[in-house]
């Protein structure tokens, strides 16, 4: 019996793994950053699963305990650099340039005149965002002001500022893929609600099954080699040109609705990380 790690907090994905790897046959249990360095120690397999704060002002408390269990010889997959990288925009926009893998370029707004200066149409997101929340389309002068009236209420964008990229035009829903050990292992679209133009599922957006095609396995492996990260979330969009990145979750939320056909995802993911009793299901690019 393998045994691995979960180091995170009490959120229902980091609780599906770890019971879903257990009932798998793996050792598999969840550890707050609070306990780690005390329950683990050289030679132990860990994942980092930290997700952004709740106020979208940083990385969930933890960090600093990843750098140290590797330093104490802990085997950590999704390291603090990596989920800095895959969490702050700013961070994850260099690694994608410098990989050149497709996505739309982001710039930092740090205040009210940075983005009136800006050409519509544009969008307007938080540097450590998630769900969805507190992201604005820029079309119009009239919903330029009504972000900016927003914004000038969050700490977050006193703290760190905005990101701004290129508005795509709104399809309806994105491919979000899992990646693990450099594989997909998981994929389902997210379809917005009615009269919505964000595809998140905390905004009332449904999940369907999907079918990824070769150029959404390359590019997905390839966002995830960028930030160096383990298992991850990639979002990709179709534009006139081909897909492209949106964006990259450190700490991705999934269930079984992302299994691919003849896989289940949590035993793909395990088989992917080389952990498990035993032969599980993963899929290969075509």
């Amino acid at each position: 019996m393998s045994a691995i790690a979960v180091v995170g907090y009490a959120h229902q994905t980091n609780f599906e793994l770890v019971e879903a790897w257990r009932a798998l046959g793996i050792d598999a249990r969840l550890i707050p950053p609070a306990d780690a360095l005390s329950e683990l120690a050289a030679g132990d397999l860990a994942l980092g699963r930290l997700d952004v704060l709740p106020t979208l002002d940083g990385v969930e408390p933890g960090l600093q305990v990843l750098e140290w269990l590797e330093l104490n010889g802990v085997t950590v997959l999704n390291s603090a650099r990596t989920l800095l990288a895959a969490h702050d925009k700013l961070l994850t926009d260099a690694h994608l340039t410098a990989a050149g893998v497709a996505h739309p370029p982001a710039m930092l707004a740090e205040s009210a005149d940075d983005v009136r200066l800006l050409p519509f149409p544009y969008v307007v997101k938080p540097r450590f965002g998630s769900w969805g929340r507190d992201v604005y389309r820029c079309r119009t002068t009239a919903e330029r002001e009504a972000c900016l009236a927003v914004l000038g209420t969050r700490s977050w964008f006193r703290a760190d500022g905005a990101i701004v990229q290129e508005l795509l035009p709104s399809q309806g829903y994105d491919l979000r893929v899992i990646v693990a050990g450099g594989t997909v292992v998981g994929a389902a679209e997210r379809v917005a609600r009615a009269g919505e133009w964000r595809t998140n599922i905390s905004l009332g957006g449904s999940l369907r099954k999907a079918w990824p095609s070769p150029e959404d396995f390359r590019l997905a492996i390839a966002a995830a080699a960028a930030v160096g990260g383990d298992v991850l979330g990639v979002d990709l969009f179709q534009t006139l040109h081909g897909r492209t990145v949106l964006e990259v979750n450190g700490a991705v939320e999934f269930d079984r609705r992302y299994s691919l056909p003849d896989s289940d995802v949590y035993a793909a993911v395990a088989e992917a990380l080389q952990v498990g009793p035993g032969p599980l299901a993963a899929v290969e690019p075509a």
